[in-house]
């Protein structure tokens, strides 16, 4: 990630093609609609999580703070950010298609993508915003607020006295009823009075006080509605609003959404979609029932996800358990004392973040699903260099391996219009990037990518490789025939554009020939030219492999892999510069670049990859030199790249280092700062006094905290790596997949495992390991297995 561009006039572009057998692959993708009546739950009880479950706080968000104060709710498609003001409560409503740009297939004079907001690569933006103001409910005539983040119902709910009445209101995104819903109550003799307003955000024309729709100039139609009811009380439209007088409860249900469908051949369009009467059918649907009908079907919906994994990591103290979130983030910092509860809920927060933002229509982007505005840094686009796939690394660790099938998804609708792209406009002579060898073949990627098939910035020729091998290490979780089946034309697609770009070279000294990338950039420094950057040889080296184990899987071009096997073999892989003791990040002895630069993109084979071992399978010098590079880059960054640092750190079994870098994402955001917003969402420091919300950082830190506690490659799996003494006294996890086709419950005491219970999932022999102990597991899928003894 870098500095966003400041030159206005950079543009971008898209076009259209097929790809053979992709329908067939992709199938039918959900986005905005229509679907079957959900099963109702009326009479389920509500679940309830401990004190680890749930964040909470003695003062709303401002409305002219939202990103960093606004509480999130989303039902995968649908979101919004809420104030929870008591006088005027504001929902800022997102789509995840709510996409301006386009069609656009024009290259600057440097052969690369245009890249703005204001052109063909469009932004990411608001869909609605709705008030409901109470004005006799100010804030300053409240007393004994609390605002609640309930994530094991993903509810939201806050609460006052005024007048000695007790006044409760909820809001949550439900899936199943593919809605908003607000719910206000009070508990005797309290009524309420106000006005409901459901507006646009981009000078749209309201069609009635319960609906609006419009389109962008790109096609892209849109819409939202809402329906309102009460018990006692009226409730009447008045104009533009809806006004609510002398009601005992008051339930508003909001819908909206756009006509994007998730297939080149329609240009991204379901011409036949009216967003405007979608919305206003399912809020109508929805408000048939009553609010606590509609809060237990989403909570049974909801909970089936959150519920896969629980976590402890040590019991916080009263003192801690007295402050709310924000000031709990501020203890932490300023007293140094673990706070195992906190850390705790900050993994599960990023799960219900996972839930609530990436089910069933497009993946998570650089804004996650919420916004408050419509000109987010970076267009909230989809960035291939590590922002992407960084926010999809907890989903199978953390046993929401569901949410990961928009990642999915999304890769195979845009791949005709990659692949059309990079045949027509990767050669282009202006290209610095392009394949010195005149040869084209399957598809690549720029940096940036949007939802019409477009790049943005500049090409990115291995971003197809992480892309592949962040869809194949999906596989190595799940076990899924189905899913490896579906992403083999993006791995094939990818090894075709390797196989015809890679160069052969020799290396001083040494006869022997070796194959290496083209000029390309290690994102994001160094020089823009060179050959056969450690970026680009780790990945095309993973994704050869990954490629001939999906074909030996699927017995299928059993030819090809041989020829992809053989280039595999061939490839030139880092070596350790005798010059500074640092695995090199270019084929040079010196560093090319910042040594404290924030991505670690010359470690790829140390995390996510997993070539580079401390295990004694990777010879010492390669692991050492690797390590000199991670000290060199040093413990202080923006939030993803700790998260990647803590991430690296784990895998190098230095508990402490990774720790830390975890601690230091939780510390408060004051002014701008890197750190932790009010709300919990990671704050990046663009300049002083300015900060901007990014999600990575959300779910990296996750990740990491996760591979502390358990690593895992097909056929391995290793307890407490690097287990920090904060959460060694006792803990435990259970529900972790892990890679090979397993789930791990784990529970350990004073810094050893107590007991892990082994459960196939598809997995059928798998080594388990901790510290010099080792035992193998064979199992029958669905068979368990609990190991007890870690002694030596």
């Amino acid at each position: 990630m870098t500095p966003r561009p400041t030159d206005p006039s950079r543009r971008t572009l898209f076009s259209l093609a097929t790809t053979a057998g992709l329908t067939a692959a992709l199938g039918s993708l959900p986005t905005f609609t229509a679907t079957a009546a959900p099963r109702r739950h009326s009479e389920t009880p509500p679940f309830t999580g401990t004190a680890r479950d749930r964040l909470w706080w003695r003062a709303p968000g401002n409305e002219h703070s939202m990103i960093e104060q606004g509480l999130p709710v989303g039902n995968g498609r649908l979101g919004a950010l809420a104030s929870n003001d008591p006088g005027r409560e504001l929902l800022l409503i997102t789509d995840a298609t709510m996409w301006t740009g386009g069609l656009n297939d024009t290259l600057d004079a440097d052969g690369q993508f245009p890249y703005d907001h204001r052109t063909g690569f469009g932004s990411f933006t608001l869909l609605a915003r709705l008030t409901v103001d109470i004005p006799d409910h100010d804030l300053a005539g409240v007393n004994d607020y609390r605002r609640t983040l309930d994530l094991a119902q993903g509810l939201i709910t806050s609460s006052y006295v005024r007048s000695g009445v007790t006044y409760r209101r909820q809001i949550f995104a439900s899936r199943p009823d593919d809605a908003i819903v607000l719910h206000f109550t009070q508990d005797g003799g309290g009524r309420y009075t106000g006005t409901i307003s459901l507006e646009g955000t981009h000078g749209e024309s309201p069609s009635s006080a319960e609906s609006f729709a419009a389109s962008f100039p790109n096609g892209l139609c849109y819409g939202a509605a809402l329906k309102a009811y009460g018990n006692g009380g009226r409730i009447r439209t008045r104009g533009t609003h809806i006004d609510f007088s002398d009601c005992k409860s008051v339930t508003i249900v909001v819908s909206g959404g756009t006509n994007y469908a998730p297939d080149a051949r329609t240009a991204y369009r379901d011409p036949s979609l009216d967003p405007e009467k979608l919305a206003r059918t399912k809020a109508t649907t929805a408000a048939r029932h009553s609010a606590d009908t509609l809060l237990r079907t989403h909570v049974a919906d909801y909970h089936s996800l959150y519920k896969q994994l629980s976590l402890s990591l040590g019991t916080s103290t009263d003192t801690q358990r007295s402050l709310d979130t924000w000031e709990r983030l501020a203890a932490r910092a300023r007293d140094k004392a673990p706070d195992p509860e906190l850390e705790a809920a900050y993994l599960q927060f990023g799960r219900y973040l996972m839930i609530s933002g990436s089910r069933g229509s497009l993946p998570l982007n650089l804004q996650g699903l919420w916004l408050d505005g419509n000109d987010p840094d970076w267009m909230g686009d989809y960035h291939s260099d590590i922002n992407l796939q960084m926010n999809y690394w907890m989903a199978d660790r953390t046993a929401l391996s569901s949410c990961f099938e928009t990642f999915t998804d999304y890769c195979l609708a845009q791949l005709p219009s990659w692949t059309d792209l990079t045949h027509r406009l990767f050669n282009d002579p202006r290209n610095r990037y392009r394949n010195s060898t005149g040869k084209i073949a399957g598809w690549t990627v720029a940096i940036s990518t949007n939802i019409h098939g477009g790049n943005g910035w500049w090409w990115h020729p291995a971003g197809n490789a992480w892309l592949c091998n962040s869809l194949y290490e999906h596989y190595e979780y799940t076990q899924s025939r189905t899913h490896l089946a579906k992403i083999y034309p993006l791995l094939k697609g990818a090894c075709e554009f390797w196989e015809a770009r890679l160069l052969t070279t020799t290396l001083p000294g040494n006869s022997e020939e070796v194959l290496i990338a083209d000029s390309d950039w290690s994102p994001e420094h160094g020089p823009l030219d060179a050959k056969g950057i450690t970026y680009a040889q780790e990945l095309v080296w993973q994704l050869f492999g990954n490629y001939c184990a999906a074909s030996a899987q699927l017995k299928k071009d059993t030819s090809y892999a041989d020829t992809i096997a053989a280039l595999r073999k061939k490839l030139y892989l880092p070596q350790v510069s005798p010059k500074t003791g640092w695995l090199e990040e270019w084929m040079s002895p010196d560093n090319l670049g910042e040594t404290t630069h924030r991505h670690l993109s010359g470690l790829i084979g140390l995390f996510p990859g997993d070539r580079i071992r401390p295990d004694g399978s990777t010879p010492k010098e390669i692991v050492d030199g690797a390590t000199a590079v991670l000290t060199a880059r040093g413990m202080e960054s923006f939030g993803w790249a700790n998260a990647w640092r803590a991430l690296c750190w784990a895998r190098l079994k230095d508990a402490d280092k990774a720790y830390r870098l975890v601690i230091d994402n939780l510390r408060p955001s004051i002014d701008g700062t890197n750190g932790t917003a009010f709300n919990l969402f990671d704050i990046y420091a663009v300049e002083q006094g300015r900060g901007i919300f990014q999600i990575d950082a959300n779910f990296g830190t996750p990740t990491a905290m996760i591979e502390m506690l358990l690593y895992s490659r097909p056929g391995h799996v290793e307890l407490l790596p690097a287990l920090p003494d904060a959460w060694a006294a006792s803990g435990s996890v259970q529900g972790v997949p892990v890679r090979g086709g397993f789930i791990v419950d784990l529970t350990w005491r004073k810094g050893r495992p107590t007991k892990a219970r082994i459960r196939s999932v598809g997995g059928r022999t798998t080594e388990v390991v901790y510290a010099d102990v080792s035992r193998t597991v064979t199992l029958e899928p669905g068979r368990i297995v609990t190991l007890k003894d870690f002694t030596a």
